[in-house]
């Protein structure tokens, strides 16, 4: 199995309760908030889903750089799970040491595929959005409607069969696809209050951060809190783009009836993009008619109380569990042959130290090799890469068992 496997295996491994520690927090940051505004809830759970994306990021690195500060994290993240580096002998650890091939594999093919089934969904937005607006009308408004919401971006519209719900789709330039059912059956005036709503979003550049959220949930597919978390997201922003519509049109209940309108007709099962009927409905209709303080809801946070508990003890056996005794790798430099000086460098009388990096295998072999500190002359560097490389190795041993480690050399190219 080559590091980068492994690297990934256990990085996905160790998300499944990093991902549990950020919901825990996230729950708990929105549960306090209940009654801040929705953008400042909005700015906690974006945070949260970054946050969910760059901690196994910034782990893999680690894992993959094989640094003194990196092995130290790296081995407590281990530590969480019970594992001391070395491959599990049963159980749990065990299955997931044995399989971490199969593990990454599959992950990649779902977010293959979820990738796919997202390009899908941006082609035919696209397709749609090239059309020519077939509504004249509710174009101009549109038009006027973004004038007044300071969008100086031209907002295109578009009016679709076969679509309840309307959408805010683009990347720079954004269109609004219409429903062509809610144009014959929904009156005017309400019609209007729903495009408002979307024009908030195009203001807020909404429909890119969607975007982006997309690509966090097909990278973390596996893991529930991150589709909460996400969930979260889509259900403040729809809160925000309510206020700023209604404070737009001046008349709440407008919009609020204009929403209870909408539940009348299918919800639309385009994702990719920013819609009307994000959120709960009748929720968002009740907040726009009566916006009250939210009561907490103590039943609720049991289960809150009881992760956090869980989490305390997930962190207290880690720091329990007994540190290995490890040894680090160790060249045989007997069946080390000294580097070759290139003969354009000697004649050139070039000097230096070269410090290089080497990934040890199991069974004392060179798996892979870096050039951390530079002689300052290329063709030294890579006669001390070639020359050490050579070397036969020891491998480093965790509790009496061999595992894969990195290992710092220098050569120094000093004439005589």
């Amino acid at each position: 199995m080559t590091p980068l496997v492994s690297s990934i295996g256990w990085t996905l491994v160790h998300f499944a309760w990093q991902g549990v520690l950020l919901g825990f927090a996230t729950a708990l940051l929105l549960t306090a908030m209940r009654n801040a505004r929705p953008e400042q809830r909005y700015a906690v759970a974006c945070s949260a889903l970054l946050l969910c994306i760059a901690w196994p990021a910034v782990e893999l690195y680690m894992r993959l750089d094989g640094s003194g500060a990196a092995t130290a994290t790296i081995r407590f993240a281990d530590q969480v799970l019970g594992r001391d580096g070395a491959a599990a002998s049963g159980g749990v650890l065990g299955f997931l040491q044995a399989n971490l091939m199969p593990i990454v594999v599959l992950w990649a093919a779902c977010a293959a595929g979820l990738a796919l089934r997202m390009a899908l969904g941006l082609l035919w937005i696209g397709q749609v959005s090239r059309r020519r607006t077939s509504n004249v009308e509710w174009q101009a408004r549109v038009s006027r409607m973004a004038a007044q919401f300071g969008v100086t971006r031209a907002v295109g519209l578009r009016v679709v069969d076969n679509l309840a719900s309307p959408i805010t789709a683009g990347w720079w330039r954004p269109v609004v696809l219409l429903p062509a059912a809610l144009v014959s059956g929904m009156p005017p005036e309400l019609l209007e209050a729903l495009l408002a709503h979307e024009m908030a979003h195009v203001q807020r550049f909404d429909y890119l951060v969607n975007l982006g959220q997309n690509v966090i949930e097909i990278l973390l597919f596996y893991h529930p809190a991150v589709w909460w978390i996400s969930g979260r997201i889509r259900v403040e922003r729809e809160q925000i783009a309510d206020d700023i519509a209604a404070r737009q049109l001046g008349a709440p209940r407008r919009l609020a009836l204009a929403l209870s309108e909408l539940e009348k007709f299918q919800f639309s099962g385009h994702h990719l993009a920013m819609a009307a009927n994000g959120g709960d409905l009748m929720a968002r209709v009740k907040r726009l008619l009566r916006p009250d303080s939210q009561a907490l809801n103590w039943k609720a946070a049991i289960p809150v109380l009881g992760l956090a508990v869980a989490c305390l003890a997930v962190y207290m056996h880690a720091d329990a569990a007994p540190k290995p005794n490890r040894v680090p790798p160790v060249a045989d430099f007997s069946s080390c042959k000294k580097p070759r000086w290139p003969t354009e460098s000697l004649q050139a009388e070039h000097t230096g130290t070269v410090t290089l990096k080497f990934l040890i295998g199991e069974q004392g072999q060179v798996l892979d090799s870096q050039l951390k500190t530079s002689s300052g002359h290329p063709l030294l560097d890579e006669a001390a890469r070639n020359g050490i490389q050579l070397c036969h190795f020891k491998p480093a041993r965790q509790d009496g068992v061999p595992v894969q480690s990195w290992m710092q050399m220098k050569y120094v190219w000093m004439l005589q």
